[in-house]
């Protein structure tokens, strides 16, 4: 519906209509001589060929190119001022935009001709072209003053002395049409901005010829044409001119040649008239509007963007320039025991390189874990029992749900220290010790770590590695200077007992139970920080599928989480404070700004066919850049390799937009109400084991 929207306002706004080309001398065998030699009026059907001229001392102001909202009522202040009718030659486009013009010009008296509703080179164009070019303005003047007209002059078009054989076909049939064409006697050619007197002496009649003059009170800036009209029509008076419209004067020429005819240009319009040229005006007008907000939305995606890479830049930066400081610690090494809960529900293929990386951790001060299988079907908890490891026990319950199986795991944990970790996330050696540390300062009451990808090989791998570094990793640092940290991920994560006693322990309100329980913690008043040196490697989704199933539930339980704590926007203190700061973040720039996204990349697409294509292409690329610049620092942050960066324009134009079809998705299924289940994701047990390089 949008595309066909945007097809609807690149066509009002002339994108498929061919401008005038520099023409080479066409012959005029197939013109009449009448119309060669006659006047600016012409009828042409199949029978006859006619033209006509204005009576001596007669002159027919017509404008083209409008109606205008500024120049078309300055050029009818005019003509009210001085007490004169005149013929408006109307785009049809024009015509559905302000639709209101038409409709004052008709009530002061003043007539109504076809100029085409796109403004094209007629002669370019095939034949049913041409017809819908003249049905589609007819219908818009039908909506706008309940009339249609007779009359027509083609874009381009001069003098009849001027019309070739490249042009008569339009002629020709726009008579079998029942079109009058007018074309003009004399030519201000104030599109040209030639100044007022000048204007004057080309529209000015030699002698006391009669003359259909032309002007034009729109297409640009039109403060000569209104000038040069406030002194041509006194003047003409003074001459004893008189003035008429185009067909007003016909009918004094038809009478002075003794023919017993009159024409009338404008007819009443059908109620079916009516009625379609007011949906083809709603459907202008709703692209206009449409374009309009896509600006706004341009402009504030734009602005968002912008502001969150100098966040990013900023306070990231300072976060990770505190953090590498020689004397910096977070306190006394933290010595006390972990209990470390592995919530499992077939993880058959992951089970085993999780268990062992996590026991056998360096932590001083010894770990415990504990494996809650939550009834898994594939033989899990017997690949743990198997591994006969000294510091690990299973724990067997029904299916319940990972916030139930986490549960189940702290309140059967030894130790006060408590670390949650996903059953297909395999630990460095040294990242449980280094993930405690920060609860050497007694406000700290969760800890997040630091997820890396461990399947990179596959295009798809790649993106999500560049994702988690940018998006996940560099947006912690950031929430920790600010402390509004969002989430402490499922997959390497630690808290304090207390903090989770206090904060009522996980539930299952929402999808995204990690996310849940940190903002319970940050409403609580305690601090959330990252982590950045303890690693946990996890296997990403490597089909698009599973990648969908993923960031689908994430992102639907995430609005969860935020609807949730919505009422502690009102809070005092701590609650109120973290909230609100924590809300308006991850609506900016985890619900507003990968949801108005997809803006940057349609009017990408749209200026590429329909606007100016190098603004178009360079708006495209400083965005890329803005992006480009974030990924660098974050990955130098991170001490990441630089050269999977090659694949950054890909994920721009392709992973991205998965990513706006997700949380369209997601806030399609928040806003109606619907109920989404858990989605577990297909395992194949590629998350390698890794080594500590430090």
């Amino acid at each position: 519906m949008l595309a066909a929207v945007l097809l609807v306002g690149a066509y009002a706004n002339a994108s498929f209509a061919p401008d005038r080309q520099q023409q080479t001398h066409h012959g005029q065998r197939e013109v009449p001589t009448t119309v060669v030699s006659g006047g600016p009026i012409i009828s042409s059907t199949s029978d006859q060929t006619r033209s006509y001229r204005l009576p001596p001392r007669t002159v027919a102001l017509t404008f083209d190119d409008g109606p205008d909202p500024v120049w078309t009522r300055e050029v009818l202040r005019v003509l009210a001022a001085h007490q004169v009718p005149a013929t408006f030659f109307v785009v049809g486009s024009q015509v559905a935009r302000h639709p209101e013009l038409v409709r004052e010009l008709t009530a002061d008296g003043h007539e109504i001709g076809v100029h085409t509703f796109t403004h094209p080179d007629l002669t370019v164009l095939p034949d049913w072209r041409r017809r819908m070019e003249y049905t589609q303005t007819q219908l818009a003047i039908a909506s706008a003053a309940g009339v249609r007209t007779s009359l027509i002059r083609f874009p381009y078009s001069s003098y009849a002395m001027a019309i070739n054989d490249l042009d008569w076909p339009v002629f020709a049939q726009a008579g079998e049409l029942g079109y009058l064409s007018v074309l003009n006697d004399t030519d201000s050619r104030d599109w040209a901005l030639p100044g007022v007197d000048q204007i004057l002496t080309n529209v000015t009649p030699s002698g006391y010829s009669g003359a259909i003059t032309l002007w034009h009170d729109a297409g640009g800036e039109r403060a000569q044409t209104v000038a040069a009209l406030d002194r041509f029509i006194p003047l003409m008076k003074e001459r004893g001119y008189r003035f008429v419209t185009v067909s007003g004067g016909l009918n004094l020429a038809l009478a002075e040649t003794g023919i017993d005819h009159r024409v009338d240009a404008g007819q009443p319009a059908s109620a079916g008239e009516r009625w379609r040229g007011r949906m083809l005006i709603w459907g202008v007008q709703g692209a206009d509007r449409t374009l309009g907000w896509l600006g706004v939305i341009f402009l504030t995606v734009g602005a968002l963007t912008v502001g969150r890479t100098v966040l990013l830049l900023v306070l990231a930066g300072r976060h990770a320039r505190r953090r590498r400081a020689a004397n910096w610690a977070w306190g006394p090494p933290v010595t006390e025991p972990v209990s470390v809960i592995v919530p499992a529900y077939n993880e058959k293929e992951g089970i085993a390189a999780a268990v062992r990386s996590l026991a056998g951790g360096d932590h001083p001060g010894g770990i415990e874990v504990i494996v809650v299988d939550d009834g898994s079907t594939d033989g899990t908890a017997e690949i743990v029992e198997a591994l006969r490891l000294p510091n690990v026990r299973v724990v067997r319950k029904p299916n319940g749900g990972k916030p139930s199986a986490l549960n189940t795991g702290v309140a059967l944990a030894r130790h006060e220290l408590i670390v949650m970790v996903d059953g297909d996330t395999v630990f460095e050696r040294d990242s449980v010790r280094r993930l405690v540390q920060p609860f050497a300062d007694p406000q700290v009451g969760a800890v997040a770590g630091n997820v890396k990808v461990g399947n990179r090989d596959s295009l798809i791998a790649k993106w999500q590695h560049i994702e988690y570094v940018i998006g996940f990793n560099l947006d912690r640092r950031l929430y920790e200077t600010l402390r509004c940290m969002a989430t402490v991920p499922g997959a390497i994560g630690a808290f304090r007992r207390q903090a989770l006693r206090y904060a009522g322990g996980l539930t299952d309100d929402t999808l995204a139970e990690d996310t849940d329980i940190t903002m319970a913690l940050g409403r609580a008043g305690w601090k959330v920080v990252y982590e950045e040196t303890a690693r946990a490697w996890t296997e990403a989704p490597a089909t698009l599928g599973q990648l969908w199933k993923q960031r689908y539930r994430w992102s639907y339980g995430t609005m969860q989480a935020m609807w949730k704590h919505r009422r502690s926007l009102l809070d005092s203190g701590a609650s109120g404070r973290f909230t609100r700061r924590c809300l308006l973040f991850l609506s900016l720039f985890g619900v507003l700004l990968p949801l108005l996204a997809p803006v940057i990349d349609l009017l990408a697409l749209y200026g590429l066919f329909f606007l100016d294509r190098t603004a178009t292409a360079l708006a495209w690329l400083v965005m890329l850049a803005l992006q480009t610049l974030t990924a660098v620092v974050a990955f130098r942050l991170d001490r990441e390799k630089l050269s999977v960066l090659w694949v950054l324009p890909l994920q721009q134009s392709v992973y991205r937009q998965l990513m706006y079809l997700v949380m369209i998705q997601s806030v399609t299924t928040a806003l109606t109400g619907g109920r989404l289940g858990w989605q577990k994701l297909r395992r194949t047990g590629l998350t390698p084991t890794p080594t500590s390089s430090r």
